[in-house]
């Protein structure tokens, strides 16, 4: 019987650790930054395998380590908030000082494993952490510029594969940024308007027009549709070493196409209900447009 406190407190420090990281959310992070680097890597047969986890292991930590610090300062608002009320911080299973040297942790490990890939690929990592924690955070009760201002961390990863496997950032890397920039309204603006009620309760500003109307549902068309022209540029041999053949864009324009199918029904409906399909489809999406890339560029 006496190992049984223990087995429950190291699954209850497993789960809180999940929780203060934002695990799901940090892996998907981690396959856009695995994507940008297969993408950057100029042969699959010599492909090094100690750097492909050194980035994965290292983006892990930087994610891990921004959601950590926003727990900390949002600790008060997360509390007010039925979707955020129970993490470790918010709800007092976790001390702010504790939580704090678990992202300072997080934060000089994940630097020093992407250091140790080429430097670029820290300070791109290390940038992201000083956004998304020192001007997005804050900005989230001042301002629907937030999403703005979060877009820039939010589309570092995927360039950031590609920094790690060619130690440059070029129109390539610049390109799956944009990509990825674009990507981030859509997603966010969804997010924002089936869960409308519970961030008004922390005083959280994320919808462009500050009501769920046909002005912010016009908004997220519009940057679909910017979205659809960005991941279409590799196509028109204009981004150096990154392209993908006509069949390539074919699939990704159709992709486009069915994301802003779901945009303007959302304009249509104007529903919590289309919101939520939106983001759904959107995380389909960018999962499904990163896999195209690669699969292109495996068959070519």
């Amino acid at each position: 019987m006496s190992s049984t406190p223990n087995s429950i407190s190291i699954k209850s420090i497993y789960t809180d650790f999940k929780a203060i990281t934002k695990a799901g959310l940090a892996i998907s992070v981690v396959f856009s930054s695995i994507a940008g680097f297969l993408l950057g890597v100029s042969d699959f047969h010599s492909l090094d395998w100690i750097i492909l986890l050194k980035l994965a292991v290292g983006g892990y930590c930087m994610v891990g380590a921004s959601n950590a610090y926003n727990q900390v300062i949002e600790k008060d608002l997360d509390a007010l908030m039925d979707r955020t009320k129970n993490r470790p911080v918010a709800s007092g299973r976790m001390k702010s000082n504790v939580a704090l040297v678990v992202a300072s942790i997080l934060t000089v490990v994940g630097i020093v494993l992407l250091y140790t890939i080429n430097p670029k690929t820290a300070m791109f990592g290390a940038i992201s952490i000083f956004l998304y924690t020192s001007i997005y955070t804050p900005l989230k009760t001042v301002t629907s510029l937030s999403v703005f201002v979060g877009a820039f961390p939010g589309a570092i990863p995927f360039m950031l594969g590609w920094v790690a496997a060619t130690g440059n950032f070029g129109i390539e890397a610049g390109t799956l940024f944009l990509i990825q920039f674009f990507w981030q309204f859509p997603h966010f603006w969804a997010i924002g308007w089936f869960l409308y009620e519970d961030y008004e309760k922390a005083g959280f500003f994320m919808l462009p027009t500050g009501k769920k109307d046909k002005g912010t549902a016009l908004q997220i068309i519009l940057y679909t549709i910017w979205l659809i022209v960005a991941s279409l540029l590799p196509s028109l041999g204009f981004t150096g070493q990154l392209f993908i053949s006509p069949v390539a864009a074919v699939l990704v324009f159709l992709l486009g196409l069915w994301m802003l199918f779901y945009s303007v029904k959302l304009y249509q409906l104007r529903t919590a209900k289309a919101a939520r399909t939106l983001m759904l489809v959107s995380v389909s999406y960018i999962t499904l447009l990163q896999l195209i890339y690669i699969f292109d560029k495996i068959l070519r």
